[in-house]
């Protein structure tokens, strides 16, 4: 279900031109990100309502630290086990599948 949902995302993201990575060897569930080689997050938090308000996250930001080095080697390394989602991927689906998609978009903050 989870996969299918995020799936759902693909044409809405792709309209942003947002470019996705599908991490191959299973579900990655890191929340890091990097700007500029000085700044980087590492942490639980998703960014929802719920987590930003309701449940115990941790995350920490660093900012000029040599660490950002290591997380940035880290997410390289993680992106070479990805495949770059295609514009195949991206195009609205069939009606069927959009209505199916829409149900499972009511529990995702659940998931």
């Amino acid at each position: 279900i989870i996969n299918r949902v995020t799936k759902s995302y693909y044409s809405e993201l792709a309209k942003y031109n947002v470019r996705i990575f599908e991490y191959r060897p299973g579900f990655c569930h890191a929340k890091m990100g990097l700007s500029d080689d000085i700044i980087a997050t590492c942490g639980t938090i998703n960014l929802d309502y719920r987590s930003f308000y309701h449940h115990f996250e941790n995350g920490v930001l660093i900012f000029k630290n040599e660490v950002i080095t290591e997380i940035k080697a880290d997410m390289w390394g993680t992106f070479s086990e990805c495949r770059e989602v295609t514009e195949q991927y991206k195009k609205p689906a069939l009606a069927v599948i959009r209505i199916m998609n829409s149900i499972l978009r009511l529990a995702a903050p659940f998931l």
